[in-house]
């Protein structure tokens, strides 16, 4: 058997405190992440993170560093991923961009409202990402070598 981790990208992005989340159908309910997705052939884990954020918030943004690496496996499925978290800054939205066919919507969320929701997190790794933001220290972007 083959055992292969999936290598996926998340971005932190934050406007006065608040901070923007996608809503998505997951095992027939919806929850709450922050954008992200899986790294593409042929694509740094930085064009990835903008990529993603872009085709499931329409929200351009500008990265301003690197939260953490985190190595997560499912308790549903078994499945592990390494997801690397990106902190970002809101540029530009685009409401003319159709989202991802699997995002509902987005939503602005502060942490106590987003911790009052632990419910509706996709996985742990949603609010440890957002705490690790907050309580810092954010990494240069040079970290991430291309």
């Amino acid at each position: 058997m083959t055992w292969q981790p999936h290598i996926t990208v998340a971005t932190v992005i934050e406007d006065n405190g608040r901070f923007l989340f996608v809503e998505e159908m997951k095992g027939g309910r919806l929850v709450l992440n922050q954008p992200a997705g899986h790294l593409e052939p042929d694509e740094t884990l930085l064009q990835a993170a903008l990529r993603e954020t872009l085709e499931e918030t329409a929200w351009e943004v500008e990265l301003t560093g690197v939260v953490g690496i985190y190595l997560y496996t499912a308790p549903s499925n078994g499945v592990t991923y390494q997801r690397v978290c990106f902190s970002a800054r809101p540029v530009h939205l685009n409401p003319e961009l159709e989202l991802d066919p699997d995002i509902s919507g987005t939503t602005w969320l502060t942490r106590d409202e987003l911790a009052s929701q632990g419910h509706r997190l996709r996985s742990e790794l949603v609010m440890q990402c957002l705490d690790d933001y907050l309580s810092g220290p954010l990494h240069s972007l040079e970290l991430i070598r291309t």
